[in-house]
């Protein structure tokens, strides 16, 4: 995958970057796996705004992702590389040898024909999804689970990967992506090899319109605001706010944990701002 570049014919084209779609095999989705994508506006079920600079973008249908993979010993064709425009990743459809198809987030350098196939007794072959108990150590992994059949839920976005540190005593070790070590069961299931569109990290939208096809609207800063909008609004001149960061409300804000005090930090075998 590379990063197109345009010639500056215009202003909006002089920083603009997109990926070159070099790895899609295929425009049409499946129409079996989508599904209506209803837009909230960032709106809660009373219509408030709850989340805020949401809003517009291009309409959208959800494509039905495997993460679960659990058509065990069941070989499958890729089919086709699709774009998938819900998530940063290439997404890749699966023709199971019973008639089924399915799509699963695509990993770097799967091709198209290419068989796969997730199970226990598999081999260590990109795209494939065994236990993480049956892999060899240093093995590349993403699509991994948390608890044991209840789909993968980390290493999903475009270009991660985690690394299979150790084994120990019924948990796996993993280095993830954030640079934290982490375990998680070994009978948890994984897909071999590194999440596809590499370069999605260097993609520059170039301007606001890129934004706003996306459904981001427009962010106004506190301190451009006059002080019945925000307590960092008004002055004369311009200010930098003279008073810690905070929303609209006055509720501080910057610099606090966001780690959910209710999930278990037992699972955390190493912070990510460990000083090596």
């Amino acid at each position: 995958m590379a990063v197109k570049k345009f010639r500056p014919v215009t202003p909006s084209l002089r920083f603009r970057t997109v990926p070159s779609f070099e790895e899609i095999t295929s425009t049409v989705s499946e129409k079996s796996l989508l599904r209506p994508l209803k837009k909230s506006g960032g709106r809660n079920n009373k219509g408030r705004i709850t989340a805020y600079q949401r809003g517009g973008g291009h309409k959208r249908h959800y494509r039905i992702i495997d993460f679960r993979r659990n058509k065990h010993d069941i070989p499958a064709r890729v089919a086709s590389i699709e774009y998938d425009p819900n998530r940063s990743a290439r997404i890749a459809l699966l023709h199971y040898r019973d008639g089924e198809k399915r799509y699963i987030i695509a990993p770097d350098g799967l091709k198209v024909d290419t068989v796969v196939v997730s199970g226990a007794k598999v081999e260590n072959n990109v795209g494939n999804a065994m236990p993480l108990e049956v892999m060899v150590l240093g093995t590349i992994v993403h699509n991994v689970e948390m608890k044991p059949g209840k789909g993968a839920q980390m290493v999903r976005s475009a270009g991660s990967f985690a690394q299979l540190v150790a084994k120990d005593s019924g948990k796996a070790i993993l280095k993830m992506p954030s640079g934290e070590t982490r375990t998680v069961p070994v009978n948890c299931f994984a897909t071999i090899g590194q999440v596809s569109n590499i370069d999605h990290k260097n993609v520059i939208w170039g301007k606001a319109g890129a934004s706003r096809w996306r459904g981001i609207r427009p962010n106004v800063r506190g301190v451009a605001m006059n002080p019945i909008d925000h307590p960092m609004g008004g002055g004369e001149g311009r200010t930098s706010g003279g008073r810690h960061p905070c929303t609209p409300w006055g509720k501080p804000t910057k610099g606090y944990k966001t780690r959910s005090k209710r999930k278990s930090l037992d699972h955390l075998v190493e912070d990510r701002r460990a000083k090596k």
